[in-house]
């Protein structure tokens, strides 16, 4: 296993328990286990950034821009939507 594909297992990883913590915070039922997950969120958030910014200093995240015309379909069908 080469260092970008441990970067990319990394940066999942850290995804997955970001996404975890946040649902633990909403779904917490004390104000210390809300303070816990939110801690531990905005740690793995920090961790997440670092990896992103490792990543893509190396050219290995590559970040595609959507054009106007894509955003604006995105636009125009979720504004149908409602």
């Amino acid at each position: 296993m080469n260092d970008q594909a441990i970067m990319e297992n990394l940066l999942l990883t850290t995804k997955g328990m970001c996404d975890l913590y946040m649902h633990g915070a909403v779904e917490s039922t004390t104000q210390n286990i809300h303070q816990a997950f939110d801690t531990a969120l905005g740690d793995s958030l920090c961790m997440q950034d670092d990896i992103y910014k490792q990543m893509t200093a190396k050219g290995w995240y590559q970040v595609e821009q959507a054009d106007a015309q894509q955003m604006a379909q995105v636009k125009q069908k979720f504004a149908q939507a409602n």
